[in-house]
């Protein structure tokens, strides 16, 4: 988006934004006036204003006389006029000893990460992890009543995975053992699908002694995890925070509507979709959103990538478009970039 706007313009607009973000509330003449720290007088920075509005980029909320940045301002305001904010030492050491994978597992650090990110930025904050596409460390049946048993998948990054499937009642455990046994044994090492493809083949061709009752669990045991674990996890902390920030809900229900949609799978995928065809941080304005179908709220996300570059997740925060955007995007992307650290530690201690 192109504005001619002058060198005074462009300086009251931004103070604009600035104070509307700190504040939430509409900015007036006199404000800028005193912030400014300079002789033009409010009738003048009125007459800015009107132009301003005129652009599109301000707009007067009910009948305040105060003026508060549209999206499209927003929007003019994160792509040029914004300058990233420094955070502290004291934030980056929490955020990188709250992502240390060092004796954690990557579940923990994903859930430490959002955590995190959500008291740091007072937003709802989500993680992204990788889809389920590495090497599997150990697999193992368990009885857990009568007719079903979990699947207990150790990844190579430590995460582990459980899945709940149906067997045939009052199963043998030496059958289940049996299980875990010959797949520990023949096919560690190996991702889900190539697991799977690998046992369903050797299985055709007879090529595995199993007596039935085994294969059959284990057949049944890798199918189900497969196609349950294929399409990555999100971790999501913080959601009370926008149900408590009034100034984000001018609708508790939409507030709430968000909440729901942040739980579907279908969010997942895009934001994945989202992340993918861009690089570093990315912010998403009202109906910019590709996520939720609805305005009002703003999203601030980076991907996190392993050592040879892939993007294997993602990691961001949202909230109501009065975020400090300056901040938030250096918190998401510091943050992204110690996610990528040590989920590459975490693969190369497994190696």
């Amino acid at each position: 988006m192109s504005h001619n706007l002058t060198d005074r313009s462009r300086d009251i607009f931004r103070q604009i934004v600035d104070e509307y973000l700190n504040t939430g509330e509409p900015v007036g003449s006199r404000t800028i006036a005193r912030r400014l720290g300079i002789t033009l007088s409010p009738a003048s920075i009125r007459n800015i204003m009107q132009d301003l509005e005129e652009l599109g980029l301000i707009a007067s909320p009910h009948t305040s006389a105060g003026r508060i940045p549209t999206q499209s301002g927003l929007r003019l305001y994160v792509d040029g006029l914004m300058q990233i904010g420094n955070l502290t030492s004291d934030e980056r050491k929490r955020i990188e000893a709250e992502c240390n994978a060092a004796n954690r597992t990557m579940h923990d650090v994903y859930d430490r990460a959002s955590n995190t990110l959500s008291g740091l930025a007072s937003c709802v904050a989500m993680v992204i992890t990788p889809k389920i596409n590495k090497p599997i460390r150990q697999i193992q049946f368990v009885p857990f009543d009568s007719g079903r048993a979990i699947v207990i998948m150790v990844m190579q990054d430590g995460v582990v995975e459980n899945r709940v499937i149906t067997i045939p009642p009052n199963t043998d455990r030496s059958a289940l053992e049996q299980a875990s046994n010959f797949l520990n044994h023949h096919l560690a090492g190996k991702t889900l699908m190539e697991m799977h493809e690998k046992l369903t083949h050797n299985i055709r061709q007879h090529e595995t002694q199993l007596d039935r009752l085994t294969r059959d669990l284990v057949e049944q045991g890798l199918v189900v995890a497969v196609s349950v674990a294929d399409g990555g996890n999100i971790f999501i902390r913080g959601q009370s925070n926008l149900l408590n920030d009034v100034k984000a809900m001018e609708n508790l229900e939409q507030a709430r509507g968000l909440l729901t949609r942040l739980e579907e799978e279908r969010t997942l995928l895009n934001v994945m979709d989202a992340v993918s065809s861009g690089d570093g941080v990315q912010i998403f304005i009202g109906s910019e959103n590709q996520f939720f179908d609805q305005s009002g709220w703003s999203t601030v996300i980076s991907p996190y990538r392993h050592d040879n570059g892939q993007i294997v997740g993602a990691i961001g925060v949202i909230g109501p478009t009065r975020l400090n955007y300056a901040r938030i995007v250096a918190m998401v992307d510091y943050t992204a970039q110690i996610m990528s650290r040590e989920l590459t530690g975490a693969f190369s201690l497994e190696k």
